[in-house]
């Protein structure tokens, strides 16, 4: 991808996380981008396809913080932990990418492509986190009981409704990542 139209989803993923998505206008984006709107409109052709591909590169930029950590660590179990807690740390892109993907996930309430999109975004965080609770129930790690599946899909849900707590000052991110951890021991149980 050019530099451009990252510039673009950079700005619009800074003011989906200040402003929300409601009454985001184009015009604002390429203002916060310093582009032309007829450059975003060329890019993304409208609104709707500029959300979709900031969706994506939100997404992109999780993967790269969540995973990009070198892996000092065969355990799945604490590879699992270190993953799911780092979807929640003060880094400026973390809360960034935390308040727009919240912000998202809301406007795909109303929004079917949207929510398709997202759908499949959360489905491969799921299928992610089940494979490392399979690993871990292989190397005895967990109990052989978990469900990988249902697990993950509550985990992943946790840190979402955790995030929006620690985002919306109702939760410090130390009682947010505290709550985390005790949810990922109980989720996995020792055999």
């Amino acid at each position: 991808m050019s530099n451009r139209p990252t510039q673009i989803l950079e700005a619009t993923a800074r003011l989906v996380a200040r402003r929300g998505v409601r009454g985001l206008r184009v015009e604002e984006v390429s203002a916060e981008a310093g582009v032309s709107t007829a450059l975003v409109y060329y890019h993304f052709k409208d609104r709707a396809g500029l959300l979709r591909r900031t969706l994506e590169f939100i997404n992109e930029r999780a993967v790269r913080y969540t995973d990009g950590a070198p892996d000092t660590c065969a355990d799945p179990r604490a590879q699992l932990t270190d993953m799911l807690l780092r979807e929640m740390q003060e880094a400026g892109v973390v809360r960034e990418n935390s308040a727009a993907w919240g912000e998202l996930r809301a406007s795909a309430i109303f929004d079917t492509d949207l929510r398709e999109q997202l759908a499949t975004a959360t489905g491969a965080w799921v299928d992610d986190l089940a494979h490392l609770i399979r690993q871990a129930r292989t190397d005895g790690l967990a109990d052989s009981q978990v469900d990988p599946e249902s697990a993950a899909e509550r985990l992943t849900a946790l840190v979402e409704g955790l995030s929006q707590r620690w985002l919306s000052g109702t939760t410090s991110l130390e009682r947010a990542r505290a709550l985390l951890r005790d949810a990922i021991a109980l989720e996995l149980r020792r055999p």
